[in-house]
C-alpha cells in the first residue's frame, strides 16, 4: 500500500463518526489535500473544550467564526468574546469568492453562502445589548478572588454581605458595596461591632482602594441592573438555528482587570444556572474566548485558581469553552491540559525564545508517523492547521495537517447602519438596555444616616432646653431665697426693736 493511501487510510479511522459531527476540513501530506481524508469533530465531544492557536494574521479568527458557524447549524448557541470587534460580519452571508470555491473544491466540501442569527452584546456603552450584573450575584467569595483582597479582608467582605442580608440593603453595584463598607467603620460602627465584630477602618480603606480600580476601568457600567439572565444566551431562532452571541470588547483591550472579572462572573453564573447534563448528544452551549491571554493577564493565583476549576467543572453542565490565543504557552498548564480540541495555525520561529515556543507547543501533540511537527508549525499556510480532537470514545485523535473550510458569512464588520439595524430588531436589547436605579444599599443608607443625625440633633436641642430651664428654674429659686431673706430680716423682733430705738431718739 502507497504511502497516501496508508495516510487516508490512518486519518479516516481516526475521524470516523458514528454520530452527529462538523466537518473542519481535509487533510493534507505535504502540500496535497485529500478531500477523502476529511476532519470531522464529533458534536458530543464539543463540551471538552479546546485551543485555537496561531501567530497574527495565520486564520485563528477564520477558524473560530467556521467553528461558531457550524455549531449554529446544529441548533448549538455559542458566546463569542469579541475583542478586535471582527466578528460581527456573522449576521451577514459572504460574498464569495474564486478562492473560497477553489478551496472547498478541493476539500470536497460543498460551499453555501450565508448568514446567522446573531445577538450583539456589549460591557460598555457601544452599540449593543447591555450586560451587567449586581455585586451580590458574585457573592464575598467570588469578589474577594476578583479583588484579590487578604484574608482578613475577604472576612470583612464576608461580614458586610451578611449584614446586607440581615438588614435587608440590596448590594447593586459597586457605589452601594462602598457605602457600606465606608459605614461599618463611621455611623454604624458601634451598630456593626456589637453583632459581627470589630472590623478595621485601615482594612476597609484599602478594599475601597480595589474597588476604585475596578470602576477606573468601567467595572461602574457592568455593576447593576437589570442584570443579564443566562437563560437568553441559549436560545434558538425559528429554524432551530443556535444564536450566536457577540460580546464586543474591543473597547477593554487595556483593562485586563475588568475583561477577567466579567469572564469569571459569567462563567461562575453560567456553571450555577445551568443544569447537570450528563452524556448528552450535543454541548448546551459553547464559548469561545478571544486573546484569551488577557484574561490571565495580571490574574492573581486565586482568580487562576477559580478559572482552572470551573474549567474543569463546567463540561458536566454540557458547555465547552474554546481559548483563542497566539501561543499555547499564554494559557496556563492547569487549564492547557483541560482541552481536548487543538487547533494549531503557523507559528513564526525569529527569536531563540519563538524556537524554544515551537519545540514546546509540538510537544502539546500526538506523535505522527506522516510529519515533523515542529517542521510543520513553520511551514502551515494561511487557512491551514495542525488539528487533534477527541473521538467518540474521547480519545485523541491522529494529528491532522488540515486544509479548513472557508466560513459562510462574510469575513469583515458590520457597518454602523447594518449594526444598528440589528440592534434596534432585537428583543434582548429592548429588555436590557433600560438601566434600572432602584432603591439600594447607597440610597438606604444614607437615608439612615440623615435620620440618625435629624435624631442626633433634637436630642441636642432638647438638651439644650433642658439645661436652660434648669439655670432659668436655679435664678428663680436664688431670687426667691433673697427675697425671703430680706423679709424674714425686715420682721425680726430685733430689727423691729432697733428701727423703734432710732425712732425714739429722733422724736426727743
Amino acid at each position: 500500500m502507497s504511502t497516501q493511501n496508508k495516510f487516508i487510510d490512518h486519518i479516516n479511522e481516526g475521524y470516523t463518526c458514528k454520530g452527529d459531527f462538523i466537518s473542519l476540513g481535509a487533510a493534507m501530506l505535504g502540500q496535497e489535500v485529500f478531500g477523502d481524508a476529511s476532519i470531522k469533530i464529533p458534536l458530543k465531544t464539543l463540551n471538552r473544550h479546546g485551543l485555537i492557536a496561531g501567530a497574527t494574521g495565520t486564520g485563528k479568527t477564520k477558524t473560530l467564526q467556521i467553528l461558531a458557524e457550524n455549531l449554529s447549524n446544529k441548533g448549538v448557541p455559542v458566546l463569542l468574546m469579541d475583542l478586535k470587534g471582527d466578528l460581527s460580519g456573522l449576521a451577514q452571508p459572504s460574498p464569495g469568492h474564486p478562492k473560497i470555491e477553489e478551496r472547498h473544491k478541493k476539500i470536497k466540501i460543498p460551499f453555501e453562502a450565508s448568514k446567522f442569527p446573531v445577538e450583539i452584546l456589549t460591557l460598555s456603552e457601544q452599540e449593543g445589548t447591555r450586560l451587567r450584573a449586581t455585586v451580590s450575584e458574585f457573592g464575598p467569595v467570588l469578589l474577594s478572588r476578583i479583588l484579590n483582597v487578604t484574608e482578613t479582608q475577604a472576612g470583612i467582605l464576608a461580614i458586610i454581605f451578611k449584614y446586607c442580608d440581615d438588614n435587608d440593603l440590596p448590594l447593586v453595584d459597586l457605589p452601594d458595596l462602598k457605602k457600606v463598607l465606608q459605614y461599618a467603620t463611621g455611623e454604624g460602627r458601634t451598630e456593626i461591632q456589637e453583632e459581627y465584630g470589630t472590623i478595621s477602618k485601615t482594612s476597609t480603606g484599602s478594599i475601597i482602594r480595589k474597588i476604585i480600580e475596578i470602576e477606573q476601568q468601567g467595572g461602574d457600567l457592568f455593576f447593576g441592573e437589570r442584570s443579564f439572565e443566562i437563560e437568553d444566551l441559549i436560545r434558538q431562532d425559528d429554524q432551530g438555528r443556535g444564536f450566536i452571541n457577540i460580546i464586543r470588547l474591543n473597547d477593554i483591550q487595556d483593562k485586563p482587570k475588568l475583561f477577567s472579572t466579567f469572564m469569571l462572573s459569567l462563567l461562575a453564573e453560567i456553571y450555577s444556572t445551568l443544569p447537570e447534563q450528563g452524556d448528552s448528544d450535543r454541548p448546551e452551549l459553547v464559548l469561545f474566548i478571544d486573546e484569551a491571554h488577557l484574561i490571565f493577564k495580571q490574574a492573581s493565583d486565586a482568580l487562576l485558581d477559580q478559572i482552572e476549576n470551573i474549567v474543569k467543572l463546567i463540561r458536566s453542565k454540557g458547555v465547552g469553552i474554546y481559548f483563542v490565543t497566539q501561543n499555547p504557552t499564554d494559557v496556563p498548564d492547569g487549564v492547557l491540559s483541560q482541552l481536548g480540541l487543538k487547533v494549531q495555525h503557523a507559528l513564526r520561529a525569529f527569536t531563540a525564545k519563538d524556537r524554544k515556543a515551537i519545540k514546546l507547543t509540538a510537544e502539546n501533540y500526538p506523535i505522527s508517523d506522516f510529519y515533523k511537527t515542529a517542521e510543520v508549525l513553520t511551514s502551515l499556510g494561511i487557512g491551514e492547521a495542525l488539528v487533534s480532537v477527541l473521538d467518540e470514545k474521547g480519545r485523541p485523535t491522529p494529528l491532522a495537517h488540515t486544509m479548513l473550510r472557508a466560513p459562510m458569512s462574510r469575513m469583515d464588520i458590520l457597518t454602523t447602519s447594518e449594526l444598528k439595524k440589528l440592534t434596534s430588531a432585537s428583543n434582548l436589547a429592548l429588555k436590557y438596555n433600560e438601566t434600572i436605579d432602584k432603591e439600594s444599599a447607597f440610597e438606604i443608607l444614607n437615608e439612615k444616616i440623615k435620620n440618625a443625625k435629624a435624631d442626633e440633633a433634637k436630642e441636642a436641642a432638647e438638651k439644650d432646653r433642658k439645661k436652660l430651664n434648669k439655670r432659668s428654674s436655679s435664678r428663680r429659686s436664688s431670687s426667691n431665697s433673697t427675697q425671703k431673706a430680706i423679709v424674714k430680716v425686715l420682721t425680726s423682733a430685733t430689727f423691729i426693736r432697733g428701727a423703734l430705738g432710732i425712732l425714739n431718739k429722733m422724736l426727743r
